[in-house]
């Protein structure tokens, strides 16, 4: 068994996002807005018709996930390996209070996929775990599985499975609260992954 295609579904809004705030592992909640996201964007997501649906643990992607359960009907799978990248002693903090600790360091952080902040992960080591998850299902499952997930991971497993070198990583843009990407395998067994849609969402 294979998927065939694999759908990343950012979180909505939340109350970090809103005022500019790092939250790696800390569990901010969604917003009125972040839930007004996930309503929405929820019929559009169930409209590729996943046979399989894993969220992060956090609570602003289990949140949204459960928008989608609510229109299309399918359990959600919980799974910490889809957690957003653990950012260390950056969590919790804004830019500037990040460049004023730390001077230079998110532009480093930003271009080497490498790098991990204090205490924290890298994009490699996050986009690796997540690779794993989309490996089991590859063994367990045939057709679509749904990740709802978060930004960084979205944009690092992305890169990792179009095998692409971590020079390039940092031309891949981010991905907007509660927009998707959607990547898949032709019809004639090739099995490798290509890009098919990036940063989709509800049109405004």
């Amino acid at each position: 068994m294979t998927l065939d295609r694999l759908v990343l579904w950012r979180h909505g809004e939340t109350e970090y996002n809103a005022v500019g705030r790092i939250q790696g592992h800390l569990d901010s909640v969604l917003t009125s807005t972040g839930h007004e996201q996930a309503r929405r964007a929820a019929p559009l997501v169930a409209g590729f018709r996943p046979d399989v649906v894993l969220s992060s643990d956090l609570q602003r992607a289990s949140a949204t996930a459960e928008a989608f359960a609510e229109v299309s009907g399918p359990s959600v799978r919980l799974d910490k390996r889809l957690r957003e990248t653990h950012l260390g002693e950056w969590q919790g903090l804004n830019g500037a209070e990040v460049e004023h600790g730390w001077p230079g360091a998110m532009g480093n952080w930003r271009a080497k996929p490498t790098w991990a902040p204090p205490g924290g992960e890298s994009r490699v080591e996050v986009a690796e775990r997540a690779r794993e998850v989309v490996e089991e299902l590859d063994l367990t499952h045939s057709g679509t599985a749904l990740l709802c997930t978060h930004g960084g991971l979205i944009t690092g497993l992305t890169a990792r499975l179009l095998d692409w070198p971590t020079s390039l990583w940092p031309g891949l843009g981010g991905v907007s609260n509660c927009h998707w990407a959607v990547l898949a395998r032709r019809s004639d067994g090739d099995q490798r992954w290509r890009l098919m849609t990036y940063n989709g969402g509800v049109p405004e």
